[in-house]
């Protein structure tokens, strides 16, 4: 099937990663996709990194759609407006807009307390993460205006409001939900221009392939490595999240909202491309009740664990009980 044939995305930062996997889905799904990104033959622009935007133009293609690559910087305006303008001229709509340029990895200062942490670097990450989406979608909106109909999908880390661990990286993430309820307020006029947040779970991206010394072929083998490995998913997971949301027909109820690919494809009945359903969500929530079961973390390493659960569930009236347990176990009464 190919729900999407007819519609133009653009995606933001598609030159790897999650960006990829959701153009090259959304190009199974029948659409025209415009991939963009900085790095292109040549000219990489991430250090280390082979991807190109080009690459995955061509990627689109061999999924059935229509793949075309422009080189864009998010961060400047005038290559945005350049960017909609040909996509105006060549195919007079646009339907899908997604929001995934992030470049903040090697930026991240994990480990360090907000009054450690380089503000120069921190100033990068948030325009490239943070401003470069509100630019796009400034400059990408109009043309969904014309025809009062689209979707606008902000890619973060995680379904939740709690804290992330770094300061920097925490505001980035946490905007991206916050951009989602925000344009869906402003949109409220027009009721056919849905917006919203998306995040993966454990991405078997191309990068943490390399980290653990794999390729998708085997990326099993690094479950040895790290166990939590066991249930992450493909960029293309994600993808067909993306793809399912654009398709439906119903999608105007989760506007301003964020979600998760994990839950989307339960409710949507997706797969990843190797068959399998991952759910990160619902197995960290089990590993961390096993640890509290356990009556409380082992090591340093479990209770880096019960943290990260504790921020999840804190700001959630309904997850009280678990709040508070956790609580206990890490010694905060």
């Amino acid at each position: 099937m190919r729900p999407l044939d007819g519609k133009v995305a653009v995606v933001a930062g598609a030159t790897r990663g999650a960006g990829r996997g959701i153009a090259c889905m959304l190009g199974e799904a029948g659409a025209t996709v415009y991939c963009t990104g900085r790095s292109v033959r040549g000219q990489p622009a991430t250090e280390g990194r082979p991807e190109t935007i080009e690459e995955t133009a061509e990627m689109v293609t061999a999924h059935g759609g229509s793949g075309i690559w422009m080189q864009v910087d998010h961060t400047v305006e005038k290559q945005v407006q350049g960017l909609f303008a040909r996509v105006d001229e060549e195919q007079g709509r646009l339907d899908v807009l997604v929001n995934d340029v992030w470049g903040g990895d090697a930026l991240t200062e994990w480990g360090k307390p907000f009054w450690k942490l380089s503000v120069d670097a921190g100033t990068v990450m948030l325009e490239r993460a943070v401003i470069s989406h509100v630019i796009t979608s400034r400059h990408g909106v109009p043309l969904m205006l014309e025809r009062e109909a689209g979707l606008i999908v902000e890619i973060t880390d995680g379904d939740f409001l709690g804290y992330r661990g770094n300061l920097f990286y925490d505001l980035c993430k946490i905007s991206a939900i916050r951009l989602a309820y925000a344009m869906a307020a402003d949109l409220r006029d027009h009721p056919g221009i849905i917006a919203l947040a998306l995040t993966p779970g454990f991405l078997r991206s191309e990068a943490m392939l390399d980290h653990f010394g794999v390729t998708e072929a085997n990326w099993e083998d690094a479950v040895e490595k790290d166990r939590h490995f066991a249930e992450s998913e493909t960029p293309f997971f994600v993808g067909r999240a993306v793809a399912a949301l654009a398709a439906d027909p119903d999608v105007h109820g989760r506007n301003g909202r964020v979600f998760a690919s994990w839950t989307l494809a339960k409710e949507y009945g997706f797969r990843d491309i190797d068959g399998r359903q991952p759910d990160f969500g619902g197995y960290f929530q089990r590993e961390t009740a096993g640890i509290l079961d356990r009556g409380g973390p082992a090591d340093a390493h479990e209770r880096f664990e019960l943290l990260m659960r504790y921020y999840q569930v804190h700001l959630d009236p309904a997850r009280a009980a678990e709040t508070a347990g956790i609580a206990a176990a890490l010694g905060g009464g």
